[in-house]
């Protein structure tokens, strides 16, 4: 994903342009470069100063077989002059470069809008890869969409034939035809891309010429095709906004950045131990472009060995951090569990995906918190935190690295893979704003004796880094003594040690809930938590333009919830909470509060439309 920065000035952001919203769909082979299509496009308007929100799709295969349709790629970014809160329900515009990617996509395209199809692809041996038993472009099957049909083999093709390329490596050049063609579509500038060709292709300068050349003829086949009430050239103004420095963030960089600013913050060394997996494997590959803010990263054999490795580094003085998915979580729970026997800080970040197993491992879902809050053997209470977008993911690491050094105790960071492989608009923070949470080392036995278990007014133990003079000490996962932390199987001991740890989570100092949008009180609350925030938020926000009387709380504190939040929502009549999983933050707010929440569920891998949430809401109010 490219990263775009723009410096907003005091005249653009108190411009107010007309709102107006426009979704693109990029969709082909997995081999077509539909990822870095939308990427690119994606730094165009960003550098363009719109508001604008991402959704990269791809499929699970490494490689699925050419044409097919389970080896659809897609990127759609929603983008305008109007504040974005998610990647758009139906896309206005779908450019299909196959007819595998037409079949799967076509159907979500609003009525009305445009398909812009690489007519090239469409032989015979596609098209029964695609399921189509007849050509589409040449029927009426499409005949409620617009349909402008252009063979971009053929002319990419033509446009690199001077670079002397191979067909093979020619046809590679298609996305950058086809992103010339939006870009001129959509009033962009090329020279950014231009730009970054140079960079990505220094070593093999032909390759970068004949990706120029392609870009720049498919933006003059806009300017000198004519074509007509098809499609035309569309300017969107930016988006009103605050003043200051602005770049695109995903919500693996936002991460990222999040852990450098906490362990900063706290005065700490960060030591990151991490394994491949998706989507997690990004936040492995950020940080460890971060080693001049005293990061190391270590790609271990396995899932155990990354959160043992970090656990370790949080027993010597440094931050220990791990990240992984579901079904990695899974596998580091026991070293979770020694995490909080011992009272060392670490932070885990779980970029949630389809499961259970191996299930969607591209695709999104919300069903591991259960995981998060329960997920380990005995009374192992942990705090559990849920960032709602990309950019919120940077201060909610921060907040994790608090919580976690504050009050020696592990931390889980959700996220999930809308939110980790997403991109949006990021106003750069001014650190300083931030409140620094410095590390107080224990290094010399007080007065009274050392008892390594002795607890502050937080009920945390004191962190004392091995090997300092006078203060030997015993680690492990079998139950430690109240106080001294020598082994102690007795049951009372056990009793006090098990409530310790519960009323050490179960105090964190978390702020109050506040209502997101609306009033405290009412008909209605909509409840939600992480990636759901966009469309929860769009479909209140449309319905209390229609008068409906409800309102929108988003958790980001999962566990301990915030000590206001049971009498919040009993202020309401009913409460619904959309969740991309079968109901579980529904249960724990029955479980904790005995209200009557109503669950919304989806588990197809997709995130929620505002539309599925505005027609709960009706439905919730009669």
């Amino acid at each position: 994903m490219a990263t775009a920065a723009h410096l907003l000035t005091p005249e653009e952001a108190s411009a107010n342009p007309p709102p107006e919203a426009i979704v693109v769909r990029f969709a082909g082979d997995s081999g077509d470069g539909m990822q870095l299509t939308g990427g690119q496009f994606t730094l165009s308007t960003a550098l363009a100063g719109n508001d604008l929100a991402t959704f990269p799709d791809f499929p699970a295969e490494i490689r699925a077989p050419q044409g097919t349709l389970f080896g659809v790629s897609a990127f759609q970014i929603n983008f305008g002059s109007a504040s974005i809160e998610t990647a758009g329900d139906a896309p206005d515009v779908l450019v299909a470069m196959n007819p595998a990617a037409l079949h799967v996509n076509v159907n979500d395209l609003k009525p009305g809008g445009l398909i812009i199809a690489d007519e090239g692809e469409f032989n015979e041996r596609n098209l029964a890869k695609a399921k189509y038993d007849a050509n589409p472009l040449e029927d009426d099957s499409l005949a409620k969409w617009q349909l402008l049909k252009l063979n971009i083999s053929q002319l990419t093709l033509d446009a690199v034939k001077p670079f002397g390329l191979g067909n093979k490596e020619a046809l590679r050049c298609k996305n950058m035809w086809t992103l010339g063609l939006a870009l001129w579509m959509f009033d962009r500038d090329r020279q950014p891309i231009v730009d970054w060709l140079k960079a990505k292709f220094a070593k093999a300068p032909e390759l970068a010429e004949a990706n120029i050349a392609a870009l720049n003829a498919g933006h003059a086949y806009g300017e000198t095709a004519e074509l007509g009430g098809q499609m035309g050239q569309l300017h969107v103004p930016a988006a009103p906004a605050e003043p200051g420095l602005y770049r695109t963030v995903t919500g693996a960089e936002a991460i990222s950045l999040g852990l450098v600013a906490g362990t900063q913050l706290a005065g700490l060394p960060m030591f990151f131990g991490g394994y491949p997996i998706t989507p997690a494997s990004a936040i492995l590959h950020h940080l460890s472009r971060l080693k001049e803010y005293g990061v190391t990263t270590f790609q271990a054999e396995d899932e155990i060995a990354a959160v043992a490795a970090s656990l370790g580094a949080s027993y010597a003085g440094q931050l220990g951090v791990t990240s992984s998915s579901g079904p990695g979580i899974a596998l580091k729970g026991e070293a979770i569990g020694l995490a909080i026997m011992t009272e060392l800080p670490l932070v885990i970040v779980n970029s949630q995906r389809g499961g259970p197993s191996t299930g969607l491992p591209t695709k999104t879902e919300q069903s591991d918190l259960y995981q998060a809050v329960y997920g380990r053997n005995g009374d192992a209470p942990m705090p559990v935190i849920a960032a709602r977008s990309p950019a919120d993911a940077f201060e909610c690491a921060i907040e994790a690295c608090r919580i976690a050094t504050q009050y020696m105790t592990p931390v889980m960071l959700l996220t999930d893979g809308y939110i980790a492989n997403a991109a949006e608009p990021w106003k750069v923070p001014d650190i300083s704003a931030f409140e620094a949470f410095p590390v107080t080392f224990l290094e010399e036995a007080p007065a009274e004796g050392f008892q390594p278990y002795a607890r502050d007014d937080k009920l945390a133990r004191p962190w004392v880094k091995p090997g300092t003079p006078g203060l030997l000490h015993r680690i492990g996962g079998i139950e430690k003594k109240a106080g001294t932390g020598n082994i102690d199987y007795s049951p009372a001991n056990h009793q006090q040690m098990t409530e310790l740890r519960r009323d050490k989570v179960a105090g964190i100092r978390v702020p109050d809930q506040e209502v997101t949008l609306g009033e405290a009180g009412g008909k209605l609350a909509v409840v939600g938590w992480g990636s759901t925030f966009g469309p929860i938020h769009q479909a209140v926000r449309r319905a209390r333009k229609k008068g409906l009387d409800v309102s929108h709380v988003h958790l980001r504190h999962i566990w301990p919830m915030p000590k206001n939040l049971g009498d919040l929502l009993k202020g309401y009549e009913k409460v619904l909470v959309p969740e991309m999983n079968t109901g579980q933050l529904k249960t724990v707010l029955r479980d904790q509060y005995l209200v009557d929440a109503r669950p919304l569920n989806k588990v197809s891998g997709q995130p929620f439309r505002i539309a599925e949430i505005e027609a709960a809401i009706d439905a919730a109010l009669g």
